[in-house]
């Protein structure tokens, strides 16, 4: 029986065989544009360092800055 808080039900499904926890899958099945790539940016190899770190400080990434250009890429792509 679908639930009615879930707007996106197929894709609250899809995310819960992914792992999702149901909060999170729920939350992010409930966006208005869920599913719909957009944005602008440009990929992370593309960012300066200076961005990456501005980012990773944003984000609230512990140990950034000791971390190279590489290493706050895979940070902020694993946070």
């Amino acid at each position: 029986m679908p639930n009615p808080r879930i707007k996106n039900e197929e894709q609250y499904e899809a995310l819960l065989k992914k792992g999702y926890s149901k909060q999170k899958s729920a939350r992010i099945a409930n966006t208005p544009d869920a599913g719909v790539k957009g944005g602008k940016a440009k990929p992370y190899e593309k960012w300066t360092k200076k961005e990456l770190y501005q980012q990773a400080t944003n984000v609230g990434i512990n140990g950034r800055s000791k971390m190279n250009k590489q290493g706050l890429i895979c940070s902020l792509r694993n946070n």
